[in-house]
């Protein structure tokens, strides 16, 4: 019981590693493989099935890679498409890899903007007191750099808690709102000092723990070489500081959402897998009945990044709450 209980105080926290799996599942890459050469200028997008790859290929092809000066730093972003804008905002220790199978499709009706947000990715990583708040103003300091007036957000994980945070900050600046498997509520109980700090993996054992919470099908990243090439990525990532820092933050209670959810108005989307062991789904529900109007859609056999592990009924989802009715 008690090591469940450290489990689901994990999951209110958020992934904290999750960056290198990630990029193994996006480029297609099989783990015990020799891997393929990496695409020069952008994450790979998987092609869908019955898709013609010429009109792929186009699509692709117009994925723009950018970077934008927000407070001095330079925040890299993927962009494709016009029309209403959409911006996809990744979680803890993650990068616009993470929304690899999501932009090409929604690009084909929207304005999909894909920052690597301030500290992470190829963006800079300054050594700021990092919090949700800060997230927040790098993210209106953007919208002015990028020409965007108003835009939907989807956020997966820390991104759905920035998503969340900037709705109620700037709500004249949000069209709809999509919560992935989101962080966001304060933590509760005792935490062991050894399980925080796991979410900042620096040892095997500490990503193995992780990856038992991030996939529901846990079997391709079992493997030792898996585990090694997920700890390679935290050395090479180089938002060590980053994490920990928004650990700390979250750990203090800062910015959290509690109690300030009904101030929300948008019409709101919250989209999570089942097995999620990061973010249970009980903060799904909890979002779903503190945002007036929301609507809950789950994802069996799914866990923290149904975008990736369930990528095409993820995607048919958004999209037809994307173009359904008025945002309120």
């Amino acid at each position: 019981m008690r090591k469940l209980l450290r489990q689901v105080q994990i999951g209110r926290i958020v992934d904290a590693a999750v960056t290198t799996i990630l990029l193994l599942v996006v480029s297609g890459v099989a783990i015990g493989q020799k891997p393929q050469p990496a695409p020069k200028s952008r994450p790979d997008v998987r092609l869908s099935e019955g898709r013609d790859r010429s009109t792929a290929e186009a699509q692709d092809a117009a994925i723009s890679d950018k970077y934008a000066t927000v407070f001095g730093a330079k925040i890299h972003y993927l962009e494709a498409g016009s029309g209403p804008v959409v911006i996809l905002l990744h979680g803890l220790g993650g990068s616009t890899a993470n929304w690899a199978p999501t932009i090409a499709p929604l690009a084909q009706k929207y304005r999909v903007i894909v920052p690597d947000q301030i500290g992470f990715g190829k963006s800079d990583k300054p050594m700021l007191n990092y919090r949700v708040g800060t997230l927040v103003d790098f993210l209106d300091g953007f919208y002015k750099q990028v020409g965007v007036e108003k835009a939907s957000l989807v956020g997966n994980s820390l991104g759905g808690f920035t998503a969340a945070a900037f709705a109620l900050a700037h709500p004249a600046k949000v069209d709809k709102l999509v919560l992935v498997d989101a962080a966001g509520f304060a933590v509760t109980g005792d935490l062991d000092p050894k399980v925080l700090n796991g979410l900042n993996a620096s040892t095997r054992q500490q990503v193995r723990d992780l990856i038992s919470l991030i996939f529901y099908n846990k079997a391709p990243f079992t493997s030792d070489a898996a585990v090694d090439a997920f700890l390679a990525g935290r050395v090479t990532s180089g938002d060590g500081y980053t994490v920990q820092r928004f650990i700390e933050s979250i750990a203090h209670g800062e910015d959290v959402l509690d109690g300030k959810l009904g101030g929300i108005k948008h019409k709101a989307l919250i989209i999570w897998g089942r097995e999620d062991g990061l973010t249970p789904l009980a903060m799904g529900q909890r979002f779903n009945k503190e945002i007036a109007g929301s609507h809950l859609f789950i994802i069996e056999k799914c866990g923290h990044v149904p975008q990736l592990e369930k990528a095409a009924e993820f995607n048919a989802e958004l999209m037809k709450f994307l173009g359904s009715g008025s945002s309120k």
